[in-house]
């Protein structure tokens, strides 16, 4: 066997139809989520003479662009599907075409004519890819290493932007964007410029042919990600179909939802009350789903099997995303629209106030951009596949990052004394005094994090649990059972302790960053600040008199 993408491992991830290519000792396998063209661009997908086949996770939003580019040049294509633009182009341009595509993928390619193959992953790392090797030399591809595990000693996360040859025979680089260079930008910053460049990415990603919605926090990404998509839904075929009114999807503890004039109480749920604000404002189809700490808690397993980390921060907001993610697919929907990668890119988490200069603070928005993959992206995607529903991400989109990375990030950096809270140029370049994409207020929201905003008591919820399960000389012998990354709290050891039992393989370990990462106590956030040291857990509350809620 050469290469395998899909199995029924997988299939929650793409319920509705299944593939499979055999071709001598070579398998592509494919679970398909439909999203673009349901009823004819099943995979795996081929060229006109079928020698060339490809499996994809993912969604080209330029495959009609490169599609009237490829007939000319003769090629004749059997599907709607956008990612049947991949097999023509490798057959048109052979391996070095992958730059040419915009969008999130992951795709494992074979050539039949020489049996060569190639792998690749989108520059961000959106979608999932895991690549391993089997006993017998063989290789193996899989959107989630629960599908190589049972074959391959040796497994690893696929480096986004990076693409394999099996001609090669080595991983390279492909994706080798301006910000890249250690040179510190200095374009202008031009509010309009950055307002158009978002506002394109998000209407590429109304590209569907079924029923969509946005997850909405009332936070500033996902709010901008909603107004935008709202404002500009009559003007998509595909997505009009579905209704002018957006659906609108946010989630929130039960158990502190205190009704006072048929409004959240804010000091339950923060996310909820927000939510249900710019729900109302942009008038979009709202649903307000709900759940507890004990629901949140049974689902943990679970949650830990689909996003495949013990990582503390992403597994806390990964439970509300999963279990929300089950009530969309209840609804009908497949895909929803979601504001990821902001705070990576415009430097908003809180630590980015003790950024001591720009040339720090661009450095560090690179780092962040550069491990998305292993935290929020993964978050976002298998939270939602989990349940066969795909997660799209327009501030990840490759020309936007290309426009907001290349400001000079002197006017990133955070100055309260001017009114320039984080993500600054952001807020301002949707603050339209004309046709408000949104109310002031929630315009200039400070950052809660997703585990915060659906209920303080989430956390604390899950620390008591954890508490409960793991003594304290259990975590004092931790280094002895998990001499690699060896957890530091309670909570990360009981969740590595799931992990473990769920992937016991050296390679699963391996996969996760450093440990239980804590957002905000980075060696970065550190240097910035020795105070951050002391802080050892990743709650937006404890960010040490920069929330508003500490002044």
């Amino acid at each position: 066997m050469e290469s395998t993408e899909g199995g029924k491992g997988l299939r929650h991830r793409g319920p509705d139809w299944s593939g499979i290519h055999c071709f001598e000792n070579c398998y592509l396998a494919h679970q398909r989520l439909a999203i673009v063209d349901p009823t004819s661009g099943d995979q795996p997908l081929y060229n006109e003479d079928k020698t060339i086949v490809v499996t994809v996770n993912g969604e080209i939003y330029n495959h009609k662009q490169l599609r009237e580019e490829l007939k000319l040049k003769s090629h004749q294509f059997r599907t709607g599907s956008d990612c049947e633009v991949i097999a023509h182009l490798y057959e048109e341009y052979g391996e070095e075409f992958v730059d040419m595509l915009d969008g999130m993928f992951s795709f494992v390619l074979l050539d039949t004519r020489d049996k060569s193959f190639i792998a690749a992953r989108d520059g961000i790392g959106i979608t999932p890819l895991y690549m391993g090797w089997g006993p017998d030399g063989s290789i193996w591809f899989a959107s989630e290493m629960k599908a190589l595990s049972d074959d391959c000693e040796r497994f690893i996360s696929f480096p986004p932007g990076h693409i394999y040859s099996s001609k090669q025979g080595e991983l390279r680089r492909w994706y080798n964007p301006p910000w890249f260079s250690e040179q510190i930008p200095s374009a202008p910053y031009d509010p309009i410029v950055l307002r158009e460049a978002f506002e394109k990415s998000v209407l590429k990603r109304l590209m569907t042919d079924v029923p969509f919605g946005v997850l909405l926090s009332g936070g500033l990404d996902s709010s901008l990600v909603a107004a935008v998509a709202s404002r500009h839904l009559e003007e998509m075929e595909g997505a009009y179909q579905w209704g002018s009114q957006l659906h609108s999807f946010c989630i929130g503890l039960k158990s502190e939802i205190l009704e006072l004039d048929s409004s959240f109480a804010t000091q339950g749920s923060p996310d909820l009350a927000a939510a249900r604000e710019v729900a109302d404002y942009l008038k979009t189809r709202h649903h307000e789903l709900t759940f507890t700490v004990q629901e949140g808690i049974d689902a943990l397993e679970e949650v830990i099997y689909h996003i495949e980390t013990y990582d503390v921060t992403t597994i806390r907001a990964s439970t509300p995303m999963f279990l929300m993610s089950r009530k969309i697919k209840s609804l009908g929907v497949k895909m929803v629209l979601s504001g990821e990668g902001s705070d990576e890119i415009f430097g908003g988490y809180l630590y980015f106030h003790k950024a001591p200069n720009k040339k720090e603070l661009h450095e560090e928005t690179c780092r962040k951009i550069k491990a998305l993959h292993l935290y929020d992206c993964l978050r976002a995607n298998k939270s939602t596949s989990a349940w066969g529903v795909e997660a799209r991400v327009p501030f990840l989109d490759k020309e936007f990052i290309n426009v907001a990375m290349s400001i000079d990030p002197e006017w990133k950096m955070i100055k309260r004394d001017q009114g320039r809270i984080e993500k600054w140029i952001l807020r301002n370049a949707f603050d339209d005094e004309k046709k408000p994409y949104l109310p002031k207020h929630i315009l200039y929201r400070q950052k809660e994090q997703f585990s915060d905003g659906v209920g303080y008591s989430w956390i604390d919820g899950l620390k008591d649990h954890a508490s409960k399960h793991v003594t304290d000389s259990t975590l004092a012998n931790a280094n002895f059972i998990y001499p690699e990354n060896t957890p530091t709290t309670k909570e990360g050891y009981y969740y590595r302790a799931i992990f473990e039992k769920l992937f016991p393989k050296n390679a699963a370990r391996q996969t996760v960053p450093g440990g239980p990462s804590v957002a905000c106590s980075t060696a970065k956030a550190v240097e910035w600040d020795a105070a951050w040291s002391k802080n050892l857990d990743p709650s937006g509350r404890a960010a040490l008199g920069v929330h508003e809620s500490a002044y």
